[in-house]
């Protein structure tokens, strides 16, 4: 079986260079734009249709910022410790999603402050625009060959070049259709269904963790961390179960506010 060889780069102008992973990230990004406004047409998110730019970029620089600070403090210390002037090369790989979760909290809470209304509000629009965006991007890392699975006998195993001879489970795969497909029907579903703000965001952030515990049985541990529990449990698995101990705590609490969706 031939490895998977797709060219990162799209097209090249002089030194600059449109890369899919970056595409990938761009397309979710002009995807939650449409979600956002129809969300606000809808009558469900209650801000002006011109402030959805200003949430979009708001949101943007904070997911990223905990996606690498994640990533670089948690995972990969060690490394970066040593290469300093290496800590903003995100164009080399390197962003955690549970990160990233913190970082657009953070974001939705400048947000909603900023603009007066709740912080539930923000992240339950949030969490309806965002998960065609994580396919996407999951997308972008089965194109550059990263974050692949576990070695596998299975017909749907690929092999990739930075994982040796053998093929591997696409992870990355199962996690877009999971985490950003059936997320995505799941939580539009329930839109329909809840009377207050919170609901979705909560569970959004359960039904991420529960999906990503499993798939975490196909992926390949991150190197530099192994598994812990005599072998048994990855990093990743370990902050799905906090995510999902995390939305049912925070729905508990949510039920006794009062921000009614009228």
């Amino acid at each position: 079986m031939s490895p998977l060889d797709i060219d990162p780069i799209i097209f090249s102008i002089g030194p600059v260079s449109v890369r899919w992973y970056g595409m990938m990230y761009v397309i979710g990004f002009i995807i939650a734009n449409v979600i956002l406004k129809k969300l606000v047409d809808m009558g469900f998110y209650k801000i002006e249709k011109e402030k959805i730019d200003s949430m979009i970029t708001t949101m943007l620089i904070s997911m990223f910022l905990g996606a690498r600070l994640a990533y670089v403090f948690i995972y990969n210390w060690d490394y970066y410790s040593q290469h300093l002037t290496e800590l903003l090369h995100v164009w080399q790989g390197g962003l955690s999603f549970h990160g990233a979760i913190v970082g657009l909290l953070v974001g939705g809470w400048i947000f909603a402050k900023k603009n007066n209304i709740s912080w539930a509000q923000v992240m339950d629009a949030t969490c309806l625009a965002g998960p065609p965006g994580l396919f996407f991007g999951r997308m972008g890392n089965f194109i550059n060959g990263e974050l692949y699975g576990r070695i596998t006998d299975s017909p749907l195993g690929i092999v990739f070049k930075g994982g040796g001879p053998y093929p591997r489970h696409p992870s990355q795969i199962y996690e877009g259709v999971a985490e950003g497909l059936i997320m995505f029907l799941v939580l539009w579903f329930i839109k329909t269904k809840v009377k207050r703000y919170g609901v979705i965001s909560c569970s959004f952030v359960i039904g991420y963790g529960f999906f990503r515990y499993f798939i975490e049985f196909f992926r390949e541990a991150d190197q530099q961390l192994g598994y812990y529990f005599g072998g048994t449990t990855t990093m990743g698995q370990i902050l799905c179960i906090l995510m999902i101990v995390g939305g049912f705590t925070t729905m508990y609490f949510n039920s006794k506010r009062n921000d009614p969706i009228v």
